[in-house]
């Protein structure tokens, strides 16, 4: 089982408004908030955020090695089309808009976000309930 996932990202504010409201959405409750992050848990598993004072210049290139991708369930194909529709108000970018909601194939009914900083989500329906 996945224990956390921590992001590096430019600017904690910014980064914390798309992410929070898509984490919450996605049922995940704020965990934990100190000067440079939060963190928001479901389960034992929790995502963190952190503006960290090591952190090297550049954007964040998921076409670079490392990180592509944190792929979430969503309950159900309605569920997902509404998080598609409210992204944009938090700083969400809808990825393969000419192959949405079949961008990862015909069987496969998905969404790809990437928010301002260029991390990438795929929300993932799911016939049953996470």
């Amino acid at each position: 089982m996945l224990h956390h996932v921590e992001i590096w990202v430019p600017d904690l504010g910014r980064a914390a408004e798309s992410w929070q409201w898509l984490l919450q959405a996605l049922g995940y409750t704020p965990y934990q908030e100190w000067s440079d992050g939060r963190s928001w848990r479901s389960g034992r598993t929790y995502v963190v955020l952190e503006q960290s004072p090591a952190l090297t210049a550049g954007r964040h290139d998921r076409c670079r090695p490392g990180l592509n991708h944190l792929a979430f369930h969503v309950d159900g194909r309605s569920r997902l089309d509404e998080l598609v529709g409210e992204a944009s108000a938090y700083g969400w970018t809808l990825l393969f808009p000419d192959r949405h909601p079949h961008a990862g194939g015909n069987d496969h009914y998905a969404a790809y976000l990437e928010d301002r900083d260029g991390f990438e989500v795929e929300l993932v329906a799911s016939d049953t309930p996470a």
